[in-house]
């Protein structure tokens, strides 16, 4: 029997589809003709309610439609404030950076070197968490370092910024807070009895980190190590130097008694 060809049928039936398909009503842009104060309203309201893909998708079509306008501007700021509370620490940044340089004489440009301080001061939260890790190269402080320069930018910078106060409390805490990790490195070492890098850790948060709560812990941990590499007169030295500027540390009874028994 003589076999029927389908190609006559096939080409039809696929040009009739895609005639079917262009004639599909497009997905609706329920946003358009908005103006960009309604889309900042929308906007704010999705932020409030911690709708934040929705809030940026609207922050985003005030930037693609009214890219000159004041509203610009303001939805640029807070798509970085808004990436930050959605744990984007690297968009936030970015986006901030962003800001910086093409706004640099915006009326609100402190906002967007504060944020950026918050952002990085946010994640250097792990190293507070854990001082004294067991791998030391497990633990980064760089966020903590740069959260510090950031802050510290923003009050060089704006000093009589609304945010300068609330920045200098926080570069207190990161100063205080990475001395203390610190001394719990050098005493990593003194414990495991690398008395020479503990020494040299001491020593590196007296000449950083003067004046902190973490300088009378070093000046003991320096006496204890050149206790145990036997060097008295060093001991000494150290216990003295604690003694004069810490007279109320409760390791001198200790350090005293060793350092008289080395002696």
């Amino acid at each position: 029997m003589r076999r029927i060809s389908t190609s006559f049928f096939t080409g039809p039936l696929i040009a009739a589809l895609l005639a079917g398909c262009a004639l599909l009503p497009e997905k609706i842009d329920e946003t358009r003709g908005w103006s960009a104060q309604r889309l900042y309203s929308e906007a704010r309201t999705a932020r409030d309610e911690g709708n934040y893909k929705t809030a940026l998708d609207y922050l985003d079509k005030i930037q693609a439609r009214y890219p000159f306008g004041r509203y610009a501007q303001q939805a640029q700021l807070d798509t970085i404030f808004i990436q930050y509370r959605d744990n984007e620490p690297d968009a936030a940044i970015a986006a901030a950076d962003r800001f910086i340089q093409a706004n640099p004489r915006h009326p609100y440009v402190d906002y967007a070197y504060y944020l950026k301080g918050l952002v990085n001061f946010n994640r250097s939260d792990t190293l507070f968490e854990r001082l004294a890790p067991t791998d030391r190269a497990k633990t980064d402080t760089a966020t903590a370092r740069q959260s510090y320069n950031d802050f510290a930018e923003l009050i060089r910078k704006f000093p009589t910024s609304k945010y300068a106060e609330d920045s200098r409390q926080r570069m207190l805490f990161l100063h205080n807070s990475l001395a203390a990790y610190e001394v719990n490195v050098a005493n990593y070492y003194l414990r495991r009895g690398a008395y020479v890098a503990a020494v040299n850790r001491a020593k590196f948060v007296l000449e950083t980190y003067a004046r902190t709560p973490a300088s009378a812990q070093v000046l003991s941990i320096m006496t204890q190590a050149y206790i145990k590499m036997g060097m008295p007169q060093l001991a000494a030295d150290s216990l003295r130097v604690l003694e004069s500027n810490y007279p109320q540390s409760p390791d001198l009874p200790k350090l005293n008694a060793l350092v008289k028994s080395a002696g």
